[in-house]
């Protein structure tokens, strides 16, 4: 059971007519890339776009000010259902992970309901939850600890990529600094007096490099030197590294940390320094799949005619914090494709995709494809129990 095909018609076709509007939107978050936590001016386009359009918003929810929440109601009480939507940018290279597309995607689906139908003919409700700060703030994870996520049955999202796949695994993600310290000196007449820190993170680099080939396959740790002296005639006394260690499942998590912090104190112990190893408290879990829902979603992309691609095998998994919401409750993450197979994310040249006419036409099909996913699982409680069902297996 579904919902009508004549409701999901007209849904889909105030998709469509919305189309130029939410690229024009898509191109202006692309053209002003935010930071995490800061996205102001994403954060008042979305929410006008969802306010124009009949969704009721909610703005700065979970006490975070660019977090919103816009409802599209139905017939009386059920159930909840949440299309998430992210709109932080990288550092340096902008929207090159595609956020302005995820964005407009989920806000596409909640204005198109709204718009198409007003009232939902279902009983409970559709959310569109304004998520900040995926990369690098775990913005999710702040929002489910306020209780946003609080009587959600169902979440969903979608992600560009150079393919469309409803469903890949995600990586869990530890992020953690070493702080090395050491003892300033004089680096051309008194280096004997000196403790170098800078030789104590090249040779935590190094025992992590010699470490790789005894880990999983899929696990990955890479990191930056953020501080590595002031001048080169001054021994370093404090220098510091930041890196993510990733895996498929928490307990590996945990054991790359634990020989993370054993290469670090090897590399202290090695150069005489004295090293803090400290790791964020909050852990990125990897994705909890739920093949119920995704096979819906599926259905959903075939009803509008587009395709899902074979996995090119060119690319590993990186990590989000809809892993933690996909822990908590039944959830999906599948991906779009807005650029041609091959081209990596957080590069510059997939920042340029996402804004093509390639990403329209993911961005179009991803909000048709999520509204009418949302309208499924109210119209088919069956549906939706069986997704609760694998989700607690």
């Amino acid at each position: 059971m579904s919902a009508p095909v004549d409701v999901k018609q007209k849904v889909a076709g105030a998709v469509d007519r919305l189309a130029d509007s939410l690229e024009a939107l898509s191109h202006r978050i692309h053209d002003t890339p935010e930071l995490c936590f800061k996205e102001e001016k994403a954060h008042g386009w979305l929410t006008e776009f969802l306010e124009k359009h009949g969704a009721q918003v909610e703005r700065g929810v979970g006490g975070l000010p660019t977090a919103f929440r816009a409802t599209i109601r139905g017939t009386g009480p059920g159930p909840t259902i949440a299309i998430m939507a992210e709109y932080d940018a990288l550092p340096g290279i902008g929207h090159a992970c595609g956020h302005n597309v995820i964005a407009t995607a989920g806000a596409g689906a909640g204005a198109a309901l709204a718009q198409a139908l007003g009232r939902l003919p279902f009983a409970g409700r559709i959310q569109v939850i304004g998520t900040p700060a995926e990369e690098g703030g775990a913005g999710k994870v702040r929002l489910m600890e306020a209780g946003v996520f609080e009587g959600v049955d169902a979440a969903m999202m979608v992600h560009g990529r150079g393919g469309t796949q409803v469903w890949r695994p995600s990586l869990g993600i530890i992020k953690v600094k070493a702080e090395f310290y050491g003892k300033a000196t004089h680096a051309s007449s008194w280096p004997w007096r000196g403790v170098n820190a800078l030789n104590a993170v090249i040779q935590l680099f190094v025992g992590l490099d010699q470490m790789r080939q005894q880990i999983r396959p899929d696990a990955r740790i890479h990191g930056i030197i953020v501080k590595g002296g002031e001048q080169p005639n001054i021994i370093p006394e404090y220098t510091r590294a930041d890196f993510y260690l990733r895996a498929l499942t928490k307990d590996y998590c945990q054991e790359l940390l634990r020989r993370f912090r054993g290469c670090a104190e090897g590399a202290a112990a090695a150069t005489g320094c004295r090293v803090e190893v400290t790791a964020e408290p909050t852990i990125h879990d990897p994705l909890k799949a739920n093949m119920t829902m995704a096979s819906v979603f599926e259905k959903n992309l075939a009803f509008i005619d587009f395709p899902v691609d074979p996995d090119d095998g060119e690319a590993g998994y990186g990590s989000t914090d809809c892993g933690n919401v996909s822990q908590a409750l039944p959830t999906i993450h599948p991906y779009i494709r807005i650029s041609p197979d091959g081209v990596p994310g957080h590069s510059r040249e997939f920042a340029e995709w996402a804004r093509s006419p390639m990403a329209r036409a993911g961005m179009v099909a991803g909000a048709k494809a999520l509204a009418l996913t949302a309208l499924d699982l109210l119209a088919a409680p069956d549906q939706l129990a069986a997704a609760k069902e694998e989700f607690k297996r």
